[in-house]
Parts: C-alpha cells; sequence; structure tokens
C-alpha cells in the first residue's frame, strides 16, 4: 500500500504545485512526468497518480461546487491551499474511485494534512470529507 500513498502523495503536489502556478493539472503532471525521466531525483508519476490527476481534473468544477457548499465558514479562496489540494483529490477518490474504500480516502487525506498543513487541517479535512461520505450517493450528479 506504500506504492497507492505515494502515489497520493504525488498526485496531491501536482495539483498544489498547479493551484500555486496557476496552470492546469494537465501541463504540471505532464511536467512532471517529463522530469522524472530525465531526473533520477523527481520521483515517477505512476499509472494510480495519473489516474487520480486526471480524474480530478473531468471533475474539478463539481469538485470545487462541494466544497464551496460544504465547507462551512470557508471559501475556496480562502482555505489555505494545502487544505484546498487534499480535499480536493481526496473528494475525488471519495466519490467518484469505487475501488477505494471510503475509509481509506479519508484517512490518506487526513494523514496528508497531518504531514503538509497546520495543526487544525486534519479535522477539518476529515469533518468535511466525513460529510462528503454521508452525501455520497447524491454527489455524483452531473
Amino acid at each position: 500500500m506504500a506504492a497507492r500513498n505515494n502515489a497520493r502523495k504525488r498526485a496531491f503536489q501536482i495539483l498544489f504545485e498547479a493551484d500555486q502556478r496557476e496552470e492546469s493539472v494537465g501541463t504540471v503532471m505532464a511536467d512532471w512526468i517529463r522530469h522524472s525521466r530525465t531526473d533520477d531525483r523527481q520521483p515517477p508519476v505512476t499509472e494510480f497518480t495519473m489516474e487520480l490527476v486526471e480524474g480530478y481534473a473531468e471533475q474539478a468544477t463539481r469538485i470545487d461546487e462541494l466544497i464551496s457548499t460544504y465547507a462551512v465558514g470557508w471559501t475556496l479562496d480562502r482555505m489555505p491551499v494545502v487544505d484546498r489540494n487534499i480535499v480536493r483529490l481526496a473528494a475525488y477518490e471519495l466519490v467518484w474511485v469505487d475501488t477505494t474504500p471510503d475509509a481509506v480516502a479519508i484517512d490518506e487525506a487526513v494523514q496528508l494534512a497531518k504531514e503538509f498543513s497546520g495543526d487544525e487541517a486534519p479535522a477539518f479535512v476529515n469533518g468535511l470529507l466525513g460529510r462528503f461520505k454521508d452525501l455520497k450517493p447524491s454527489l455524483r450528479r452531473a
């Protein structure tokens, strides 16, 4: 499972970098792939990483809609960039990836928040994703 954990971490890093650079996630992922082929220090972009990034990109508008609706007291713009991208990635995996158990998607996101964000982030991420889990059957609408 360490491979999937690393793939999620790379997917988060790609989303975060795209957000910071104001570039598409596809452009940033292509940069990562190119660099991983020419620089041994750059971690590889695995199939699962690509699946997560591409899946997020397909659902980005809907995911941001969900976050804006259910993140009580937070707008996307006010939300810390790290937290916003952890939730974006996890929301995609939780709602649209049927092969990942809900508890795993949430736990992995909480672990990313513990590693990359502040003290309050894990509880925020857990709470918001828990809400998405409860509403999951109704969230997939087009």
